[in-house]
C-alpha cells in the first residue's frame, strides 16, 4: 500500500470536515450553545488533517487497493473527529456513544442513542444533519468535486465508495461526475428546504429534515420525528423527496436532460417502483381489515410513508408500525433488505442485485432444463459481466454472514431475537429504527458499549456495501509497495 499517498488523502478528507463544521460553530456562537465544542473540534481537525497533508508524497500513483484502503479509513477517522462535537459539548459525554452517533450520520442510518432531542443545542442538531448530508452522496465524491487534484487515482475511490455493483460515470473525468451529482443533490435540497418551509415547517426544521431526507438518513429535530408536525402535506412532501432520493441519481440526471428513454428502460427503477406500491397497498389493505382501521387518505399516507421511509433507509416515524399487525411488520422488514437503487443515497442491498440474482436464479433453472442452452444476462440492454454475477453473490453471502454475527453480539444483551435481529439488519442496511425495544419510538442507549461498537462497524460495512472495510483485515493490503 502506498502509505503516504493514503495519508495525505485521509489529511485532505479531514480538512474538508472542518471546514464543514464552521456552519454548526456559527450556529453555536450565534445562540451561546455548543459554540466552543464545535471551534474546538473544528481546530483539532484542521490540525491533524494539515499535518497529514504536509507530509511527502513521492509516489502519486494511485492502485485499486490504495483506493479502497483509503476509503475505508477515511469513513473511520471522520467518525473518529466527527464525535468530537459530542464529547466536548457533553451532550453525549461517553466516547462509544459519540462515535455510534456520528457513524449513523455519516453512513445515513438514522440509529440514535438520544433519549431526548428537543433539548438539544441547535448547533449539535446541525452538526448531527449535517454529518448525514455528507455522507449520503458519499464524502469522497464530496473530496473529488471540491479537490480535483486527486487525479486519475479519483477514479478507485469513486469506484470503492458508491454503492451498487455496476459503476458509472456521467462524463469521462471523475471530478465532473461528482461536481453533477453534487449539483442534482443540492438541488434536491433547497427544493425541498422550500416545499417544507412552504408548507409551515419552521426554516431551521426545514433545513435539516431537507438534509436528512435527500441524503435518506432520517435524523429529525423532534422526539416524535415527522408526526410531531401532524400535516399530511408535510408527510407527502417527505414521501416525493426520499422516493427520488432512492433513484440512481445517474436516471435523474438523465431525466434533466430529458433522456427519458434511459429513464423508462432502466429495470431496476420499475421494480423500485413496483415493489413500493406492492408493499403500500398490501399494508393498507392489513390495516384496513386485520387492524380494524378505517379506509382513509391518512391510512394509504400512513402506509406509503413507512414503505417508503424503510425502501429508502430514511428511517422517520409517522406511525408506530411495532403495534400494526404482523404481517404488515414483515414486509416492512423484506423492503428494509431490498433498499433503494444503487447510485442513490438509499441502503440496504439494493433494487439491482434482487433484480440481477432472479434473473440468474431464472437462467440457473433454464440450464438444468436445458443443459446445452447457453444464455447470458442483460441489465437495460447491455450484457452482465458473469464477474459481476459473482461479486453479488458474493456480497448477498458477505451480507447475510454479517448480519447473523451482529444479531449474535447484540443478543447478549439480552434484548430478545427480535430487536436483536432487526437492530443488526437496520444498522447493516444503514435504516435506522428497527422493531421491539429498539423500534420507531425507542433507541439504542441501553446496548452494550461492545452492541455500540459492533453495530457501528456494521453500518460502516453496509455504507460501503462491505469490501473496502474487509480488505483491511488482510495482511497483504498493508504490504509497502
Amino acid at each position: 500500500m502506498n502509505y503516504r499517498l493514503v495519508l495525505h488523502i485521509l489529511g485532505l478528507i479531514l480538512r474538508v470536515e472542518a471546514v464543514l463544521m464552521l456552519p454548526a460553530a456559527v450556529i453555536g456562537v450565534a445562540l451561546g450553545e455548543a459554540g466552543s465544542a464545535m471551534l474546538l473540534s473544528a481546530g483539532i481537525t484542521l490540525a491533524v488533517g494539515q499535518g497529514l497533508v504536509m507530509l511527502p508524497v513521492k509516489n502519486n500513483k494511485m492502485q485499486a487497493r490504495d483506493g479502497f484502503a483509503a476509503v475505508a479509513l477515511c469513513w473511520i477517522v471522520l467518525s473518529m473527529f466527527g464525535a468530537l462535537p459530542y464529547v466536548f459539548s457533553d451532550v453525549l459525554p461517553h466516547y462509544a456513544d459519540a462515535f455510534f452517533e456520528t457513524v449513523s450520520g455519516f453512513t445515513t442510518t438514522g440509529a440514535t442513542v438520544f433519549t431526548f432531542i428537543e433539548g438539544q443545542p441547535d448547533a449539535i442538531l446541525f452538526w448531527r444533519a449535517q454529518t448525514q448530508w455528507m455522507g449520503g452522496m458519499g464524502v469522497l465524491v464530496l473530496a473529488l468535486a471540491l479537490i480535483p487534484k486527486l487525479g486519475e487515482g479519483s477514479v478507485y475511490l469513486m469506484r470503492a465508495e458508491s454503492p451498487g455493483p455496476i459503476k458509472s460515470k456521467l462524463t469521462p473525468r471523475v471530478g465532473d461526475t461528482a461536481k453533477i451529482l453534487y449539483s442534482i443533490y443540492i438541488g434536491l435540497t433547497v427544493g425541498e428546504t422550500l416545499c417544507l418551509r412552504l408548507a409551515g415547517m419552521p426554516w431551521f426544521d426545514s433545513v435539516i429534515h431537507a438534509f436528512t431526507t435527500i441524503s435518506t438518513g432520517g435524523f429529525s429535530v423532534k422526539n416524535a420525528s415527522i408526526a410531531a408536525y401532524g400535516s399530511i402535506v408535510i408527510e407527502w412532501i417527505i414521501i416525493i423527496f426520499m422516493f427520488l432520493s432512492g433513484i440512481n441519481f445517474a436516471l435523474l440526471f438523465y431525466a434533466l436532460r430529458r433522456d427519458y428513454q434511459a429513464v423508462f428502460q432502466s429495470e431496476e427503477l420499475r421494480s423500485y417502483t413496483l415493489m413500493t406500491v406492492i408493499a403500500s397497498a398490501l399494508i393498507a389493505m392489513n390495516l384496513i381489515v386485520h387492524a380494524g382501521i378505517a379506509a382513509s387518505f391518512q391510512t394509504v399516507t400512513d402506509s406509503v410513508f413507512q414503505v417508503v421511509t424503510l425502501m429508502t433507509t430514511t428511517g422517520y416515524m409517522t406511525r408506530d408500525y411495532v403495534l400494526w399487525p404482523t404481517f404488515s411488520q414483515a414486509v416492512l422488514i423484506l423492503v428494509m433488505f431490498a433498499g433503494g437503487c444503487a447510485g442513490s443515497t438509499a441502503g440496504g442491498i439494493k433494487q439491482i442485485r434482487f433484480v440481477l440474482l432472479c434473473k440468474n436464479l431464472k437462467r440457473e433453472v433454464q440450464r438444468i432444463l436445458h443443459p446445452r442452452v447457453v444464455k447470458t444476462l442483460d441489465s437495460d440492454g447491455e450484457r452482465v459481466e458473469e464477474a459481476t454475477l459473482s461479486g453479488i453473490s458474493l456480497f448477498f453471502f458477505a451480507y447475510i454472514l454479517l448480519l447473523l454475527l451482529g444479531t449474535l453480539v447484540v443478543a447478549w444483551d439480552d434484548v430478545g431475537f427480535t430487536a436483536a435481529f432487526t437492530g443488526a439488519l437496520t444498522c447493516i442496511s444503514n435504516v435506522g429504527p428497527a422493531f421491539d425495544v429498539l423500534g420507531p419510538t425507542c433507541n439504542f442507549f441501553d446496548l452494550s458499549t461492545v452492541s455500540k461498537v459492533v453495530l457501528s462497524f456494521e453500518m460502516l460495512l453496509g455504507r460501503l456495501e462491505i469490501m473496502p472495510l474487509l480488505l483491511l483485515l488482510f495482511p497483504g493490503l498493508w504490504r509497502k509497495r
